[in-house]
């Protein structure tokens, strides 16, 4: 075809969904061996198969880690949680990747690297990040990597590093691993180690096995309940995996006698590595086959569900309503206090809906906000916690709860929402419409702008900070032409400005892109453009000023 390069031939593949050209991009991956700049967002390294996710790439991340788990810093071998290297080789390392484009053959290069260190390698193959989570503690392993890229397009890769508590890695850690493969970088990067990837002495590991033995233990849910109401119950249960590593998982939970009588329908299990051309989120739009499920059925009971790739994002439904994150949350928490009488605090990241903080306050029970990003639930999510979260959530549609894995868990959600009915015996929709009544009507939504180029980064932030010393608590701000006093302010990330009446609005600029971001929550649906209008005005006034 003449492509000079992966992206050029990317660009082809996604317009026409010409799967037969991905032997190029194999061929890409395999021969680039330009350097790139390693950076690990809020869930590890991702990047654009044989663009900058290549084989030479991926080498050089795995050294960093390695020589990471080398250090002799006290501190960071605290948070890895091992005592040394031979602590390392010792416990072992999970390697598993999600079902897209050459994920196995990333995973045995990261094998053959980290057998030629003398590790013990536990090999999971198509995973989800959530299983290894669970399998890492199971285990008592050292840590691991996993192949995923989680929800991004077809054309991406990823690298997730989880440490010895099975949670993602903080800072304190991907900094060092970032750092070490960037300097690599500079230095020419890794060798292809002749081999390395063949012949690999691994132990194969049943993460889905693990999985369950770890919910079994830790007691936050029945799993014997849940699947006896699946089994006995008048309901269905709809899971589309938009052709991603949760396939086969479902059936497991919940016993192979689901599927068999009807109860479990499973959506886009088959293999596709470019998922039918739609970006394998959990969205609202890509919710159209569940819909339709549990709008042909007739069972008293029906929960519609979709998940991410590599199972750690979800969205749910039932036949009269879709029901995000912000809500699901929120519902967790009144479910798991109120009904199942466990303890703690309500965690929850800066941009989420206040309909939690409505259910906490009224049964006492603190909430704490963190900064975007699951691995900032950390502090709260740890068993030896001195507030322990009873529900961990953000908007962007991950979940963990109290006694579970520290990453965000759809597979866990799933099994929660079975139980919430179960229990409740009510749908999804019906127990949200009943504390939407007892609580207050919360309508959140986000949106954004993009600004000038030259603003990338701290310039943008600077900019920015002048709305947080503008509009303090006890000051008054324009809604729609309706004067409204500033009961909160929150700096952890952005600037959120919490109104009189409950709602809010929060400007966060982006690092790496020349935008910012609006989350706001109204208490009408008629509310929202206003809120989202001086968001904007804000933002503008903001940036406009010397």
């Amino acid at each position: 075809m003449g492509v000079k390069s992966a992206e050029d031939c990317w660009k082809t593949i996604q317009k026409d969904l010409k799967a037969d050209l991905l032997p190029e991009i194999e061929r890409f991956a395999r021969e680039n061996d330009a350097p790139a700049r390693i950076v690990f967002g809020t869930s590890g390294w991702r990047g654009e198969i044989g663009t900058d996710f290549t084989f030479h790439n991926i080498r050089v991340v795995t050294r960093a880690i390695i020589e990471t788990l080398k250090t002799d810093d006290p501190g960071l071998r605290e948070a890895l949680g091992i005592r040394d290297f031979g602590d390392v080789r010792q416990r072992g390392v999970i390697v598993g990747h999600d079902n897209r484009f050459l994920g196995p053959e990333f995973a045995r290069e990261v094998m053959g690297m980290l057998a030629s260190e003398g590790m013990s390698v536990y090999y999971a193959g198509e995973t989800t990040t959530p299983e290894i989570s669970a399998s890492i503690v199971m285990r008592n392993a050292a840590c691991s990597i996993n192949i995923t890229p989680s929800h991004n397009p077809a054309n991406y890769s990823g690298l997730k590093f989880n440490p010895s508590d099975g949670g993602p890695a903080g800072s304190e850690i991907t900094d060092v691993i970032q750092a070490e493969a960037n300097a690599l970088m500079q230095k020419g990067g890794v060798e292809a180690a002749g081999g390395s990837a063949e012949g690999i002495d691994y132990e194969a590991v049943d993460t889905t096995g693990l999985y369950i033995k770890y919910v079994r233990s830790r007691g936050t849910l029945d799993l014997e309940r849940i699947r006896d109401f699946v089994a006995g119950g008048d309901c269905i249960v709809a899971v589309d995996h938009v052709h991603g590593a949760t396939r086969g998982r479902p059936e497991r939970l919940l016993g192979g006698e689901a599927k068999a009588r009807g109860k479990l329908v499973l959506l886009r299990t088959e293999d596709d590595f470019l998922f039918g051309g739609v970006a394998p989120e959990p969205s609202a739009r890509n919710m159209e086959g569940v819909e339709r499920v549990l709008g042909s059925s007739s069972a008293r009971f029906r929960l519609g569900v979709i998940m991410d790739p590599d199972g750690d994002r979800i969205r749910f439904a039932d036949h009269t309503m879709q029901i995000p994150m912000n809500y699901f949350g929120a519902m967790a928490l009144h479910f798991l206090h109120v009904h199942k009488g466990i303890e703690g605090v309500a965690v929850k990241s800066v941009g989420t809906s206040n309909f939690v903080n409505a259910i906490a306050e009224r049964h006492g029970v603190t909430v704490r906000e963190t900064k975007v990003g699951f691995k900032n639930f950390r502090p709260y999510l740890l068993p030896g916690a001195p507030e322990r979260a009873i529900v961990a959530f953000e908007e962007s549609d991950g979940i963990s709860g109290y006694n579970h894995t520290l990453e965000k868990d759809a597979l866990f959600a799933l099994l929660l929402a079975i139980e919430m009915i179960a229990t409740t015996g009510k749908n999804l929709g019906e127990y949200l419409e009943e504390l939407m009544d007892e609580y207050g009507r919360y309508y959140p939504d986000r949106s954004g702008i993009e600004v000038d180029r030259s603003l990338v980064g701290e310039p943008l932030k600077r900019k920015l900070e002048v709305i947080s010393e503008r509009y303090p608590p006890g000051s008054t701000i324009q809604i729609g032409g309706r004067p409204m006093k500033v009961r909160d302010l929150i700096t952890v990330d952005g600037t959120k400005i919490v109104l009189e009446d409950g709602s809010w609005l929060m400007i966060r600029p982006s690092g790496t892109e020349p935008k910012v971001r609006f989350y706001i929550e109204a208490r009408t649906i008629e509310e929202k453009d206003a809120i989202f209008e001086t968001a904007a005005r804000l933002t503008e006034e903001a940036i406009s000023a010397r």
